[in-house]
């Protein structure tokens, strides 16, 4: 079956068609805008009309072109960076370029068959984005503190022994008064940093409520260690449950399945570094949890590092590896509830 591999760019989209063997059959450049996502699918369908469709980047610059191949009937699929990156080393094509990351893509389409299907905009897509905007303003609201900081050490040497952070409302009013009196070019500024503080933390609480909200009721929620923000992380990052076969393909996403490093006689396993670190992210969150209030937790790092001789963030590595069929398993049950509620 012919398949065609698209390379998506901002303005651009560099498509190549291949054959059954792989060959390429022809190449074309659209742009990446209305016209050029209808004359893609007539170029596509006058190929062939059976021909499967493999975009790069489809939950970034390819999803409308993803989204409107779809709605045509076409099939059509996400092929993962790093599989198209390994390929495009066998085109044995000189440097880089568009066609032959098409010509990648497309190879990479028709020899696998378990490619995940693209992210159309759901809940999934919305938890993401909050997730996104709401670490974009704590890391605002990170940077203006630091600002602020920094002037009052000039302006008021000291402070932290009368301030103990600048985080709580009654803080921030100290420093308020303190600066009252203070002319200077600094101590505006460091007023104008106090002013906005206050401004970014609601925006910020106000983006967590909706976070919540969306979370509400999932099952995730029932697993000790697991907040409605560390949910929603798992449920933004995992997407659509279907395209894992096995809570096994979840743990290589996840990057907490070990691999294997052994040769001869000698046989080990040593720690992925790889994966998608959000999700190792939001699954380390759980277990440090659980490693400090959830009592079998508890007793499971005590008896990893006590019999086992491991230590304490081996211990936490390990529960990682129990963790991620559970979570795996919640995912699921919840992608399921909410598939038959729609």
């Amino acid at each position: 079956m012919t398949a065609v591999g698209v390379d998506t760019h901002k303005a651009t989209l560099a498509a190549c068609a291949i054959d059954d063997l792989g060959r390429e059959i022809v190449e074309e450049t659209f742009s990446n805008d209305p016209a050029g996502h209808a004359a893609f699918i007539a170029w596509a369908s006058s190929i062939e009309p059976e021909a499967t469709i493999g975009i790069g980047g489809s939950f970034s610059f390819g999803a409308p072109l993803a989204r409107a191949v779809q709605s045509v009937g076409l099939c059509v699929r996400e092929v993962p960076p790093h599989l198209s990156r390994f390929e495009r080393r066998r085109t044995r094509r000189p440097g880089k370029s568009d066609p032959g990351d098409a010509l990648a893509i497309a190879r990479v389409t028709a020899r696998e068959t378990n490619l995940p299907p693209i992210r159309l905009p759901d809940r999934t897509n919305e938890i993401r984005l909050l997730l996104e905007a709401r670490e974009d303003l704590i890391g605002e609201t990170t940077r203006a503190r630091n600002r602020l900081h920094a002037h009052l050490r000039v302006l008021l040497p000291g402070y932290g022994g009368r301030v103990a952070n600048l985080v709580a409302a009654r803080h921030q009013t100290m420093v308020t008064r303190l600066l009252r009196a203070n002319a200077t070019v600094q101590g505006e500024l460091a007023r104008s940093l106090l002013d906005r503080l206050p401004r970014l933390e609601r925006e910020c609480d106000v983006l967590t409520r909706r976070i919540e909200a969306l979370v509400d009721s999932h099952p995730l929620l029932a697993l000790p260690g697991a907040g409605p923000i560390t949910v929603a992380r798992l449920i933004a990052e995992a997407g659509d449950m279907r395209r894992f076969r096995t809570p096994d393909a979840f743990a290589a996403l996840a990057g907490v399945a070990p691999i294997p490093a052994g040769s001869g006689q000698v046989q080990r396993m040593r720690l992925n570094r790889g994966g998608n670190r959000q999700l190792n992210r939001a699954l380390h969150v759980i277990a440090v949890t659980q490693s400090r209030f959830y009592p079998p937790a508890k007793a499971y790092i005590a008896r990893r590092i006590e019999a086992d001789g491991k230590s304490r963030r081996e211990a936490i590595r390990a529960l990682k590896r129990q963790l991620f069929r559970p979570v795996f398993r919640l995912l699921v049950e919840g992608s399921e509830v909410r598939l038959d509620a729609a």
